[in-house]
């Protein structure tokens, strides 16, 4: 049986996680920093080489415990420049605690990050029909909205193009193109 998937789903972790993940809706706070953490790694790198490094990130931050991240010395922030199993860039390591605290902040103003998130959209998903993966826009209008209030609430590495991306990976937005199985109904 020949699956039929967005062109840009060729090795094995990229094919397990469009499959499982991307698109799909996600509401879980949990899960929701994790992707705006991992997308803020992949400026600048391809989501391949974060997805091989998923584990060790994992590994890494405490399973993408916020809270725990949140309480983070700066000593413990410097030796995960040490681990060789992350991208071990010294601004995108510190921004984690930075966003942990603004994510909670989120939560105590919402009620969870996922009534924040959710919310510009009023709840539904946002489901495109693009012919090819050409066609897939790298931010739009609510990425730009996002972006801002992000930085506004104290946020880091969550420009438009790293939200657009975090809005497909959460689902917010199925991208997946026309004809893919996987393709929200």
């Amino acid at each position: 049986m020949n699956i039929k998937r967005c062109e840009w789903a060729k090795s094995e972790a990229d094919i397990k996680y469009h499959d499982n993940e991307w698109g799909k809706p996600d509401h879980d706070d949990k899960y929701l920093f994790e992707m705006l953490i991992l997308e803020g790694f992949q400026a600048g790198l391809s989501w391949s080489t974060i997805l091989n490094k998923r584990d060790n990130f994992k590994k890494a931050f405490d399973n993408f415990d916020y809270k725990k991240i949140a309480g983070y010395s700066d000593e413990k922030l410097e030796s995960l420049m040490q681990d060789s199993g992350i991208i071990r860039n010294r601004l995108k390591i510190f921004t984690v605690r930075k966003n942990a605290i603004a994510f909670i902040d989120i939560q105590k103003e919402f009620g969870s990050f996922d009534k924040y998130i959710w919310g510009f959209v009023g709840n539904k998903q946002i489901v495109n029909n693009w012919k090819s993966i050409y066609d897939v826009p790298a931010k739009t209008e609510l990425s730009d909205k996002i972006s801002k209030d992000l930085k506004k609430r104290g946020f880091s590495f969550v420009g438009t193009t790293i939200i657009y991306s975090f809005l497909q990976a959460v689902g917010i937005i199925d991208d997946h193109i026309a004809g893919c199985q996987f393709k929200t109904k």
